[in-house]
């Protein structure tokens, strides 16, 4: 039974890795475009390591880690590209 929820898991991050792909084809800005891929790549990540944590609990230290970093990694990387962005590639200091 484990097993079909571990599936179930990684088939569900699987599917947000490429759900958060489409946006990229769109013709929206770039900012949303990479928002919408952040997003989807976090939790399709997240997804993964979840149905490996139910696949092999003996290694859940380092899999709730790999999640806490994958949050907060996610997260900042984010904040970074906007405000790159936001600055409109002015130098002045």
């Amino acid at each position: 039974m484990i097993d079909i929820f571990s599936y179930i898991c990684i088939g569900i991050g699987i599917f947000f890795w490429f759900w958060g792909t489409f946006p990229l084809l769109g013709k929206r800005s770039v900012l949303f475009k990479l928002h919408s891929l952040s997003v989807a790549d976090t939790l399709g990540s997240i997804g993964i390591v979840i149905g490996l944590l139910l696949r092999i609990p003996g290694e859940w230290p380092l899999l709730i880690l790999a999640i806490i970093s994958l949050a907060i990694w996610n997260t900042v990387l984010g904040y970074v590209l906007a405000y790159c962005s936001s600055s409109g590639g002015n130098n002045d200091r």
